[in-house]
């Protein structure tokens, strides 16, 4: 299993393949594709290749214009998802989700709706079974944020509310991931 993470000129060329064959029921960046892999490493079972590529498109696989383009992107989202699983498995604390960073009222914000997202279309193809309720809540904390329309930040926004509930995000993937893979 090749866990190398990847470079920010592999992100790059993720982001630019999302962007050029997505649509709007597609991933749409890599901090949602990265939701969406932390939540297939964490299934309870694995997610078959046939089930998760096609989800990333919105159920349909593009037409590639150039295979390599395919074969390349298929390659670094192989090895995000094992980097992700060796992390998790192996590194929980040191398990980083890819939140996107903005600017709001002049200081610096983490915005973790998109990976949220991911996380939860994740759990969608897996088909995850229902939580116990401790566990639920964990799910809860992702899918809130998930729900949560922050693409234009209001002027008055709580920024310590909303930095706790970010911080909050992590420990409920790591904890949903270590449930998971105790019960396989």
């Amino acid at each position: 299993m090749q866990a190398q993470p990847l470079n920010p000129s592999e992100f790059e060329f993720i982001e630019d393949i999302l962007l050029k064959y997505g649509d709007d029921h597609s991933v749409l960046n890599p901090s949602e594709l990265d939701g969406y892999f932390t939540a297939l490493v964490s299934s309870p079972v694995q997610v078959d290749i046939a089930e998760w590529f096609p989800a990333i498109w919105g159920g349909q696989t593009p037409e590639w214009q150039k295979p390599e383009e395919c074969r390349r992107f298929i390659d670094l989202c192989v090895r995000h998802l094992n980097t992700l699983a060796s992390q998790l498995a192996s590194e929980p604390q040191a398990f980083k989700a890819r939140f996107e960073q903005t600017e709001h009222r002049g200081q610096p914000l983490t915005l973790a709706e998109e990976w949220c997202f991911g996380y939860v279309r994740g759990v969608a193809v897996g088909n995850w079974p229902e939580l116990p309720e401790g566990l639920a809540g964990r799910l809860q904390v992702i899918t809130d944020c998930a729900e949560q329309d922050n693409y234009e930040l209001p002027v008055d926004l709580d920024v310590v509310l909303h930095r706790q509930r970010v911080a909050a995000i992590e420990p409920a993937a790591r904890a949903l991931h270590d449930f998971w893979v105790s019960q396989r």
